[in-house]
């Protein structure tokens, strides 16, 4: 599949996803999408050679999405996460419905702080997301291992099985991203290798192949995540069947994530 993969990596735009996490307010938010727009704009980036997805918490979304439509700002708008249902006596949770009526594009499903402060399994991950694709939202689905994991499983094991569990009832047309993010990595300071990331995102294409079919394997993007930096994905993005990055505390440095998502320019890959 591998091999498949780099044959039609060419159809694969790369996608540079921010995560923000529980950080910035509606007004900060608004002020790091213009200072990247006006970032990348100084720098010459080419809007389409790389996509780039910025995901608030649900407070900034209606203040992004305004800003993006009234200045035609070329970034994708993405969730934190969403309920599995369309409403209802679910106190504090945000339907896909609402989303999609804000104008939101992507939504993150399955992140390991859901799954470890939460407690969402494979189940709840699962209901998720075929919630996300019910009201046409394309779910950016994360998979990763704990420390504990690889020394016990290797580094695919887990992912591969969290994978295959998510995309249960999936139908094989199914707009969807993978995000692999190796729990020990998140914040760590310490990135997998761009030859482990290549090893679990190839296991990855696998599953996708076998679960949906091998058109989906071959236009599915499969990012990496986990200590993502400007001086790093050059690095990872060599990799056949890495398409992207899922950047965490990065994204929040304007300069740093404007430098991520230059990373071609910069180093010439």
């Amino acid at each position: 599949m591998s091999s498949s993969a780099t044959q039609n990596r060419s159809s694969r735009t790369p996608l540079i996803a921010g995560n923000w996490k529980m950080n910035l307010d509606h007004l900060q938010a608004v002020a790091t999408v213009q200072k990247l727009h006006w970032t990348l704009k100084d720098a010459g980036h080419e809007t389409g050679s790389v996509q780039v997805a910025v995901f608030p918490p649900f407070t900034d979304i209606r203040s992004v999405q305004t800003l993006i439509d009234a200045d035609k700002i070329p970034f994708e708008l993405g969730a934190q996460d969403l309920s599995a249902y369309d409403s209802g006596a679910y106190t504090g949770e945000v339907s896909g419905a609402f989303l999609a009526k804000l104008g939101v594009g992507l939504v993150i499903i399955g992140h390991s702080e859901r799954r470890a402060y939460h407690h969402e399994g494979d189940d709840v991950v699962g209901a998720k997301v075929k919630a996300a694709l019910k009201h046409g939202l394309t779910p950016v689905i994360c998979v990763g291992e704990t420390a504990e994991d690889l020394e016990r499983f290797g580094g695919s094991a887990v992912p591969v099985s969290q994978l295959e569990k998510a995309l249960e009832g999936v139908p094989a047309s199914a707009d969807i991203v993978v995000a692999y993010e190796p729990v020990w990595a998140i914040g760590s300071g310490q990135a997998a290798t761009p030859a482990q990331a290549q090893e679990v995102a190839a296991a990855l294409r696998g599953v996708l192949a076998r679960v949906l079919d091998d058109d989906a394997a071959a236009r599915t993007r499969i990012l990496y995540g986990g200590s993502v930096k400007s001086s790093n994905i050059a690095s990872f993005m060599r990799e056949p069947d890495v398409d992207g990055a899922l950047v965490g505390g990065a994204s929040l440095v304007v300069d740093e994530f404007a430098a991520i998502v230059r990373y071609q320019k910069h180093v010439g890959v």
